[in-house]
C-alpha cells in the first residue's frame, strides 16, 4: 500500500490516470537516476552516475471485479440485481542500474534492475487496510486524480534491488584467512598444489630408513 505525498514539478513525476485509461498505447518516459534520493542515500558514488537515467512505462485500465467479489457486492444487496464497481488497475513496467557494494568483495558496482508488476486502486486507506490481507494483488491508494508516479518507480526499483548485492563475478582475487585467494572465477585457488600428508609422512619414513 503507498500513499501519495505532496505534487512534484516536472513533467510525469504525477499522472492522471483516468485520462491514462484512455490511451491505448499507455506512457512511457525516463527519470533521472539522481532525481531517486532513496535509491542513491548510502549509495557509492559511480562514473557517469550523473547521466544515468530509468526508463518506465505506464499503462492503466477498468476491469470488471472477480466473480466472488461481485457475489458478494450482491449478497450485501439482499440478492438484488446490483451495480458492481469496476476496477482500476495499473501496469508499471521499469528498467535501469542502482549503485551497490558488493558483499563479497566491497567493490562498488551497477546493479541492473527490472520491474513488471500490476497493481489495482482503491478509494483511501480505510479500504486498502481492510483488503491488504485478503487480496494477492498490490494495493494502491488513488484519493485524486493523480498518482505519483515519480515515488512509485523509486519504491519500486529499491524493491527489486537485491538484499545482498553480489557481483555475478567479482572482477579481483580477494584474500582468504587461510591465505587462499577467491578469484574472479569465484573459485579459491592456491598459488600451488598441496600435498597429500599421508604422502609427506610416508616420504619421512622412507628417509629415516636409508
Amino acid at each position: 500500500m503507498r500513499v501519495p505525498s505532496p505534487h512534484a514539478a516536472e513533467p510525469h513525476d504525477w499522472i492522471d490516470v483516468d485520462a491514462l485509461t484512455r490511451r491505448g498505447d499507455g506512457l512511457s518516459g525516463v527519470f533521472a537516476l539522481a532525481r531517486l534520493p532513496r535509491v542513491l542515500a548510502d549509495a557509492p558514488d559511480l562514473p557517469e552516475q550523473a547521466q544515468e537515467t530509468v526508463r518506465w512505462r505506464v499503462q492503466a485500465e477498468w476491469r470488471d471485479p472477480p466473480p466472488a467479489v461481485a457475489a458478494a457486492v450482491r449478497a450485501l444487496a439482499g440478492g438484488r440485481r446490483a451495480a458492481v464497481p469496476r476496477h482500476l488497475w495499473l501496469h508499471l513496467q521499469a528498467e535501469g542500474r542502482v549503485p551497490l557494494v558488493c558483499q563479497r568483495c566491497l567493490e562498488p558496482y551497477w546493479q541492473p534492475v527490472t520491474v513488471d508488476r500490476w497493481f489495482r486502486f482503491v478509494a483511501n486507506e480505510a479500504a486498502a487496510e481492510s483488503e491488504d490481507e485478503s487480496c494477492e494483488e498490490d494495493l494502491l491508494v488513488l484519493d485524486g486524480p493523480r498518482y505519483p508516479l515519480l515515488e512509485l518507480v523509486e519504491e519500486e526499483l529499491l524493491l527489486a534491488a537485491p538484499l545482498v548485492p553480489l557481483h555475478e563475478v567479482c572482477p579481483h582475487p580477494i584474500p582468504l584467512a587461510a591465505g587462499d585467494v577467491l578469484g574472479a572465477g569465484g573459485e579459491a585457488a592456491a598459488a600451488e598444489p598441496r600435498r597429500n600428508p599421508f604422502e609427506a609422512l610416508a616420504a619421512l619414513k622412507a628417509g629415516g630408513r636409508s
